[in-house]
């Protein structure tokens, strides 16, 4: 089977990279970012033809889309995870023992990562980037929503790589089918790591038939808490950008939580997502405050399915509370544990928000569109992380690699 063959390459491609210096992985991060600018009306082409697939309405669509400022953006953070410091070989502690040996504990790669992914074809690029840099070998199994584009700028990868005199299985692409996606769960010893990128679906799936160790990047059910003490100027520029900006991304706002001593400002908080066409699920007492306020073609009475949604879409559900401690009980039952956010100008009950909710990043009057490897000065990303083992958030280079522990000695034996 041709994706069988694929995973066996692979996973001989690991000692390809043991011997490729620093200076050599960035140099190919660097060519791989001119020669995908240089091929982008190659890209752009086989983008459009996966685009004229889907509808224009679904939620992935913005998602598949590349553009040349996306694709100058992908080439850009190539170049920005060339610049920094490699995260292998780090001795992350040393001490000497009573008998008089050393232990270093120093970073190494996993070995061979599986990524799958939906209709995001910048992971590829991303992906990539960020396994070579950390000496890792890639296993990309994107779906068959951007499959043009995927072997498009795969083939680029390998062009690259040929060039180099790297072996171009360290960049890996699994054909888009179901039974690639069961190869690559059940590759036990040949597989590290499996990172699923995606909808809730896949992720579940992942989790309950992966034979391989698997990182959790979950959806992003965000929510933003308007305090009593929230500044309204900044809660209107923020609760904006972190609904519009992208909608499809998991780092959009989805529910915005404001204190029941602020509805009369709910109508210039939310006044701006009117000219984004967005709808509003409102319950009883911020319907009230929207009506007559805010568009009524786009304003809805909130159900319970209201809650608890990633819309990935112009679509943001209100819930008022009364006081903090019921926000916060709110975004504990309905949070994903991705990114949450709270508006207010006092301190203490900043602390308490920051104290009390389990996420990964947990804002301060910042906008959660920020929750993204680059905007970390991370460069590029693998994904952001929902679970509390090994890493958390938007996970980068350090996260890509493990531990392994040396111990030098001078002849010593145990009684």
């Amino acid at each position: 089977m041709e994706y069988g063959n694929k995973i066996e390459s692979a996973a001989a491609a690991v000692k390809a990279l043991i011997n490729v210096s620093d200076t050599q992985i960035n140099e190919v991060l660097k060519a791989a970012a001119d020669a995908l600018w240089a091929a982008k009306e190659e890209v752009l082409e086989a983008n459009k033809e996966d685009l004229s697939k889907m509808n224009p309405s679904d939620p992935k669509y913005d998602r598949l889309k590349l553009t040349a400022e996306r694709i100058e953006g992908i080439a850009n953070d190539m170049r920005q995870v060339a610049l920094l410091p490699s995260p292998l070989n780090k001795v992350l502690s040393e001490f000497v023992r009573p008998n008089g040996m050393t232990i270093r504990k120093i970073s190494v790669p996993f070995g061979v990562i599986g990524v799958i992914y939906e209709a995001r074809p910048n992971v590829t690029f991303d992906v990539f980037s960020l396994c070579l840099k950390s000496g890792n070998v890639c296993l990309l199994k994107g779906g068959s929503d951007a499959d043009h584009s995927n072997r498009v700028l795969v083939a680029i990868i390998h062009k690259v790589l040929e060039k180099h005199r790297i072996d171009p299985a360290v960049c890996t692409l699994l054909p888009p089918g179901h039974e690639a996606t069961v190869a690559l769960l059940q590759a036990v010893g040949k597989v590290d790591l499996v990172i699923p990128r995606g909808s809730s679906s896949l992720i579940n799936y992942v989790r309950e038939n992966a034979r391989v160790p698997v990182i959790e990047t979950g959806a992003g059910i965000c929510h933003t808490y308007f305090d009593k003490d929230g500044d309204r100027e900044k809660g209107r520029r923020i609760v904006n950008n972190a609904k519009t900006r992208r909608v499809s991304v998991c780092n959009a706002l989805d529910c915005l939580i404001v204190h029941r001593d602020r509805l009369n400002d709910l109508p210039y908080i939310c006044s701006k997502l009117a000219d984004s066409r967005v709808v509003v699920y409102a319950d009883e007492p911020s319907f009230d405050a929207l009506s007559g306020h805010y568009p009524a073609p786009l304003l809805q009475p909130s159900t319970p399915e209201s809650y608890g949604t990633e819309f990935q879409d112009y679509k943001m559900s209100i819930r008022t509370v009364h006081t903090i401690r019921e926000a916060l009980e709110h975004i504990a039952r309905y949070s994903s544990k991705h990114s949450e956010c709270i508006l207010t100008e006092s301190d203490e009950t900043a602390r308490l928000f920051e104290r009390q909710v389990d996420a990964a990043c947990v804002y301060t009057n910042v906008s959660t569109a920020f929750t993204d490897g680059a905007q970390f000065g991370f460069g590029a990303e693998i994904g952001i992380s929902t679970q509390k083992m090994h890493a958390r958030g938007p996970m980068a280079l350090p996260e890509l690699t493990t531990y392994k522990y040396m111990i030098t000695g001078n002849g010593q034996i145990r009684d």
